[in-house]
C-alpha cells in the first residue's frame, strides 16, 4: 500500500484532516478556479444595483447592493470555499504527482489528533510520506470541537 492510498483511507475514516489554502487555489490560473463562482455573481449584484439606481432611485440601488453583499458574504462565499476544497481534494488525491506538486507549493497540509491527545501536523516543510508512514497503524482520533 502506497502512502497516498493509506492517506486516502485515513481521510475517509476521518482520522486525518486535509488542509487546503483556499485563497491560493481560488485564484485565476488554478485548475480548480471557477470564474462563474467568483465573477458572475459579483457582476450581477453590481449590474442590478446600478440598474435600480438609474431606473428607480439611489436608495433602492443602495438597498439592492446591501442585500447583494449580505447574500455574497453569508451564502456564496461558504459555497465557494466548500467547492474549492472539494475540487482540490479530488485533484490531489487522484494522483500522487498532483499531490506532490501542490504539496511543494505550500497549498496542502495534514493534521491528526491521536488517541493519547498528541497532535501531529505536516506542512510544506515536512515530508508528507514520512508523516503518513509515522502515524500508528491502529490510529484512533479523538472527537473534538472544531475538527
Amino acid at each position: 500500500m502506497t502512502e497516498l492510498e493509506r492517506l486516502r483511507g485515513l481521510l475517509e475514516a476521518g482520522q486525518v484532516k486535509l488542509g487546503v489554502h483556499i485563497r491560493r487555489m481560488n485564484s485565476p490560473g488554478s485548475p480548480v478556479y471557477r470564474a462563474s463562482e467568483n465573477v458572475v455573481p459579483a457582476a450581477a449584484i453590481l449590474v442590478l444595483s446600478f440598474g435600480a439606481t438609474v431606473l428607480v432611485h439611489f436608495y433602492l440601488g443602495a438597498a439592492v447592493l446591501a442585500a447583494g453583499c449580505w447574500w455574497w458574504l453569508t451564502k456564496q462565499i461558504p459555497r465557494v470555499k466548500d467547492g474549492v476544497f472539494d475540487r482540490t481534494a479530488a485533484l490531489v488525491l487522484a494522483d500522487e504527482r498532483q499531490f506532490d506538486f501542490w504539496w511543494s507549493r505550500g497549498v496542502l497540509s495534514l493534521y491528526a489528533r491521536l488517541a493519547d491527545g498528541e497532535e501531529r501536523a505536516a506542512t510544506r516543510r515536512q515530508d508528507w510520506r514520512a508523516w503518513v508512514s509515522a502515524l500508528p497503524e491502529g490510529l484512533q482520533v479523538l472527537e473534538s470541537k472544531g475538527l
